[in-house]
């Protein structure tokens, strides 16, 4: 096992580098984050944290206490390098391409620290070929890579769940070559319960990819499936329960769309790789980004019913019962309706205020409004007083919050 006295290196301190690192900590490494946003560091270093995620709190004052757990604005000297920055993609005409750039900016950045023995793994959702290419920029920096051990081990952890998923769930470890995925490997076994399972660099940023790309596929069903019941008078959440009592059958729940920073983006990655091929992955990625203008429609027929400009919309958040807004689709109704010249007020529990959107309280919503949207199934929208209120001023439900 390898020593605990290992100094790690976490390159971003987001909603997975953060409680990584605090999870490493707790486990008696000696940690370094680093983040370019210093309202993040300052906040990670009084022991605080600046995103919403259940016992990431505890996690974090522990290990910030206790002196395993410090903050910077530059990279620090390690034994083990993570990078765990975003990969968003350009947007232009045509397939949406990855953008790398954060993760060849890290690398850069570790590569003037590293030593013999050194590990650097790859946590970010990349497209296939990035672990080798993180291999090409150290080499073209003067590191000889035979006397280090590289690897990709992609996360895959539920927002809401991330403390526990980080120790539970499996591990998928992909290295360069054999000895680094051997490596790395014993190094997740230290912290993981889950199973580690080795396999090569490319199979396992492919694997990422098809995980989410799979369930961006499910989604796009139900979804299509709940606008053609909408078409029909169908209940679509009657018709969910009725055909899921097939033995084989399983249909998720639609919703206004797909949001977040992996399943709304990975699909665009195997697209960008071979579009001919990547026909299903990309129909369902145009129907989940399809979904939240079907949903504004919906919206403003019924305003222009009620003859109202006034609306309150239930959620920002891309899933329940967190902060996160990241390719939220709630966010891109509400976006919508603001610039079609609605007063639109929202109420996201777990967000105070916000530079952009009229954060309001569930009660002044609901007793302020003549007109509420539910975008979110957040727990604060679950209670039988809200539903029954909610019920009686026949809010529009994009999420199933009235789901028998």
């Amino acid at each position: 096992m390898i020593d605990t006295k290992t100094k790690v290196s976490v390159i971003g301190l987001g909603y997975i580098g953060l409680p990584t690192a605090a999870l490493l900590a707790s486990k008696g490494y000696c940690v370094n984050g680093t983040d370019i946003n210093s309202h993040a560091v300052e906040t990670i270093n009084k022991g605080e944290i600046h995103i919403v995620e259940p016992d990431l709190d505890a996690y974090v004052r522990s290990a910030v206490s206790s002196g395993k757990l410090k903050a910077h604005l530059e990279v620090q000297k390690g034994d083990v390098y993570m990078i765990c920055v975003p990969t968003p993609f350009h947007i232009g005409s045509g397939i949406p391409i990855p953008n790398i750039d954060y993760v060849k900016t890290a690398t850069k950045n570790i590569s003037p620290l590293i030593k013999d023995g050194d590990i650097i793994i790859l946590e970010s959702t990349s497209p296939v070929g990035t672990t080798e290419l993180i291999k090409s920029i150290l080499v073209k920096n003067g590191i000889d890579t035979s006397s280090i051990f590289i690897a990709y081990c992609p996360e895959r952890v539920l927002p809401g769940k991330i403390m526990s998923e980080l120790v539970e769930n499996a591990r998928v470890i992909g290295g360069i070559n054999k000895q680094s995925t051997e490596v790395v490997a014993k190094f997740y076994k230290s912290f993981v319960d889950g199973n580690i399972l080795e396999t090569q660099a490319n199979t396992a940023e492919m694997c990422k990819l098809t995980e989410n790309s799979f369930r961006d596929v499910n989604i796009a069903f139900a979804n299509e499936l709940s606008m053609i019941c909408d078409t029909n008078g169908v209940d679509i959440w009657e018709l969910i329960k009725l055909a899921n009592y097939h033995p084989r059958v399983d249909i998720l729940h639609p919703g206004p769309g797909v949001g977040g920073h992996c399943i709304a983006v990975d699909p665009w990655f195997i697209v960008a790789t071979d579009p001919e091929n990547a026909r299903i992955i990309k129909t369902a990625r145009k129907v989940n980004d399809l979904k939240p203008k079907w949903v504004v429609d919906k919206i403003i027929n019924k305003a222009n019913s009620m003859k109202t400009k006034k609306i309150a919309c239930l959620g920002l958040a891309f899933k329940p019962d967190i902060d996160d807004l990241r390719e939220s689709p709630a966010v891109e109704v509400v976006d919508s309706l603001i610039d079609q010249g609605f007063d639109v007020s929202c109420v996201e529990p777990n967000i105070i205020n916000h530079q952009k959107y009229n954060i309001i309280n569930l009660n002044e919503a609901i007793s302020q409004h003549d007109f509420l949207i539910v975008l979110v199934k957040h727990k604060n929208f679950m209670s039988i007083e809200v539903l029954n209120e909610l019920k009686a001023k026949d809010a529009l439900d994009f999420c199933g919050i009235f789901a028998k």
